[in-house]
């Protein structure tokens, strides 16, 4: 399991820490056929001729207060961040812009960088409805009886990526999910088109802090979450986003090595659910990831990391498809840290 603001040493350039091994023959490709997390009080810079633009917090609220029509971008803001409840006062949105340190080797914002806005997009809307009491996620009623969110299992499809200077919209809402777990769903935008960027939906269960152990709802719980559920359908295909079990003595691909240091653990203690999915990456063969780029994964948490935790990185591709891998996180010690799987296109050639 990963909490909700659930982080690990992911260097492939730390060969003391980290080695790669290949269990078969080496990948060969196939033959071509920022945000910030909060909303910064300075946008990022636009130059037209010599003169660089700042716009600021404060120049955006006066611009609501002249012009209240403006539908796009209209935000109620506070000291730390900018966003706004819809008409449906159950459905948040929060605007960010694509900073030069969000992008990655792709020149476009890293899967990260819009699993980091997913994340704080969906605290902001909690605290934004008063169910932020304390840490990352918990609701009054889970603080006062020491329970804490944690990721189950989040599925993402990117249908485009953004790059520096764009302004994505994230708009995200709870729906309800089985007996003991709830979901939350985003839909990233650009800002201007409106054009759908990437979808996501996870699931949560509820942990004890002090245990460790998956808890029940308590029904006092219930009654604060409840009123916040969306009738809406989800917006991903659960059935598409199961996982076969994965045979790590037959993966392709292996890493190992990987250890966690102490800034990458959350408040809650352990590793950040978004570090979880650059392990599993670590694997996939740098040669495949120069000619492709992901287009949707799927994660099952299945282990809290920790502090002291070595693990290993496996990546297969499936045999009927080459744009799909199997993913496998596993502790020296055998237990499964985190298993997906992940699609991927061919990169777009740059004009």
């Amino acid at each position: 399991m990963a909490s909700i603001g659930s982080t690990l040493l992911l260097g492939r350039e730390s060969t003391s820490l980290a080695t790669l091994r290949i269990k078969s023959k080496p990948f060969s490709p196939p033959p071509p056929g920022g945000v910030s997390l909060l909303q910064a009080n300075l946008r990022a810079p636009s130059m037209k001729g010599s003169q660089t633009t700042l716009n600021t917090t404060v120049e955006k609220q006066l611009k609501l207060l002249h012009d209240p029509r403006d539908s796009v971008h209209d935000m109620v803001a506070d000291s730390f961040f900018l966003g706004k409840v819809e008409k449906d006062s159950r459905i948040f949105s929060q605007n960010f812009t694509i900073r030069s340190y969000d992008m990655g080797p792709n020149h476009t914002a890293t899967v990260e960088t819009l699993m980091n806005l997913l994340q704080e997009t969906a605290l902001n809307h909690l605290r934004s409805i008063g169910l932020l009491k304390e840490g990352l996620g918990s609701t009054p009623e889970m603080s006062a009886r020491n329970l804490i969110w944690v990721l189950s299992k989040v599925h993402v499809a990117v249908d485009h990526y953004p790059t520096w200077s764009d302004e994505v919209r994230v708009e995200t809402w709870i729906i309800p999910s089985g007996r003991n777990s709830l979901a939350i769903e985003w839909i990233i935008s650009d800002s201007w088109t409106g054009e759908t960027l990437t979808r996501a939906s996870s699931m949560f269960v509820m942990m004890n802090k002090e245990t460790r152990k998956l808890s029940e709802w308590p029904k006092a719980v219930k009654r604060e979450i409840e009123p916040q559920y969306v009738d809406r359908p989800p917006l991903l295909d659960k059935d598409g986003s199961r996982l076969p079990k994965l045979d790590h003595n037959k993966m392709e691909y292996v890493r190992t090595g990987l250890t966690p240091r102490w800034n990458d653990l959350d408040i809650n203690q352990h590793v950040n659910n978004v570090k979880y999915v650059a392990a599993l990456l670590e694997s996939v063969p740098i040669s495949f990831l120069e000619s492709h780029e992901l287009s949707a994964f799927t994660v099952e948490y299945r282990r809290e990391c920790a502090m002291d935790d070595v693990v290993q990185s496996l990546t297969s591709f499936c045999h009927e498809t080459i744009d799909q891998c199997f993913h496998l996180l596993r502790s020296e010690c055998g237990h499964v840290v985190a298993r997906g799987r992940t699609k991927w296109r061919p990169k777009q050639e740059k004009h």
